[in-house]
């Protein structure tokens, strides 16, 4: 077969929703300045799903800071890869400030979270070693761990017995090969908004020998007292060997970072791909980002106000009965059963007639009989904000309970 006619057919679990409005379910277009209010389809909404935890996109020392450092330096300088020619004092700032906030040895700046992680998992395993990793890990760490070419091991998503079977059996491998183990898990697990076990996995190390790798994308910025991650809130930030993070979610930019001791980051220096081959953070970025953490740092009421929305808006939706699992964080999934129907004609209800944008999440990201609406509060949202949502989600919830959105195809769009 023809690999463009394989492709025609094959077109992958979210592709065969390609059929659907580009611009609606699928990509759809939040319009204006970055807030809990935009413009989606022609009118104004409530948005929930932008990742920009302490308000930090469209804060005016943020906006200031990335403007006066494109006017100063451009988009392009500096040129080229940080081992080569892409390096500058100020990258090496923002390391050592990150390094100092976390309170780990050594940190290494990363183009983007996704190839960061996969490359990083790629540079510190080989063909001897095991990786045992949770089962709901992010796509960047699965991908990672698809490219290993030794033995990997799955367990259930904080399922800490089952990761000791794990561990007892990459023992018995690396016994063989003579190579090491890494375990990787999230800090906030993006979907569930759970906190992975960190204690739990961080006491296993008193058994058995390995090494740990936190993707922490979630955590950075909105847990521990002064937002180091979820290390700090569960008091084992020593015991993470490894730890990653993105500017994406709270810090509301472009970029990342890894971190541990300086020997192990003074190696990925030298083996992660991804930022070896691929052109550095330009200098707004560095600069935006060195705002950002100092506001990060020194404005603690951000934190504060991001989970004075969080408590209200968890705590309603479940004195209102709503399902949201068992979050330990920000994220927040409001749960129902229903098919793809339902969730596609939910959701275009909540928009068009309530005026509240949520993300969809579908199968295969959960269960086919499952529809979960994932809300992102942010420090910039409200109390009103809150109680005008938890009434359209009431509103929402009746009709799918009386059936009125069960059909087989999502209601076609039309402007």
């Amino acid at each position: 077969m023809d690999i463009f006619e394989k492709l025609k057919v094959e077109k992958g679990d979210l592709g065969q929703h390609s059929h659907l409005p580009k611009d609606y379910f699928m990509f759809p277009k939040l319009e204006g300045e970055i807030s809990p209010r935009m413009r989606f389809n022609g009118k104004e909404v409530l948005t929930w799903s932008l990742n920009n935890y302490l308000g930090l996109a469209n804060h005016p020392e943020v906006r200031k800071a990335d403007a006066d450092a494109a006017a100063e330096w451009g988009l392009a300088y500096p040129m080229g890869a940080s081992m080569m020619s892409g390096n500058s004092v100020h990258h090496i700032e923002l390391e050592d400030r990150l390094a100092e906030f976390i309170d780990k040895e050594a940190v290494m700046l990363l183009n983007y979270g996704y190839q960061g992680v996969l490359s990083i998992i790629d540079a510190v395993v080989d063909r001897k070693d095991v990786i045992v990793y949770d089962a709901e890990s992010h796509a960047c760490i699965i991908d990672g761990v698809r490219l290993h070419l030794g033995k990997r091991f799955v367990f259930p998503h904080n399922n800490i017995e089952n990761l000791e079977k794990q561990l007892q059996r990459a023992e018995k491998i690396v016994a063989e090969t003579g190579g090491g183990i890494l375990v990787i898990t999230e800090g906030v697990f993006g979907m569930s908004g759970n906190t992975g076990k960190l204690r739990e996995i961080a006491a296993l190390k008193e058994r058995y020998e390995f090494r740990l790798l936190v993707d922490d994308a979630h955590g950075f910025g909105t847990m521990g007292k002064t937002g180091a991650g979820t290390g700090e809130e569960l008091g084992v930030q020593d015991d993470i060997d490894i730890y990653f993070s993105t500017f994406a979610k709270s810090m509301a930019s472009i970029g990342a970072f890894v971190a541990g001791n300086k020997q192990v980051v003074d190696y990925m220096r030298y083996t992660v791909r991804s930022q070896i081959f691929a052109k550095t953070l330009p200098m707004p970025l560095v600069i935006g980002a060195l705002k950002r953490l100092e506001l990060l740092r020194t404005k603690s009421e951000l934190k504060d106000n991001l989970w004075k929305v969080v408590n209200a808006l968890q705590s309603g939706l479940k004195e209102h009965g709503f399902d949201i699992g068992s979050t330990q964080s920000p994220v927040t999934p409001v749960l129902f059963k229903g098919g793809l129907g339902e969730a596609g004609n939910m959701a275009m209800d909540l928009r068009e007639n309530y005026n509240i944008f949520c993300s969809m999440v579908i199968y295969p990201v959960v269960p086919k009989d499952v529809i979960m609406l994932r809300l992102i509060p942010t420090a910039v949202h409200n109390l009103n904000d809150v109680q005008e949502t938890i009434s359209a989600f009431a509103a929402v919830k009746e009709k799918l309970d009386a059936g009125t959105y069960k059909r087989e195809e999502i209601i076609a769009i039309t402007k």
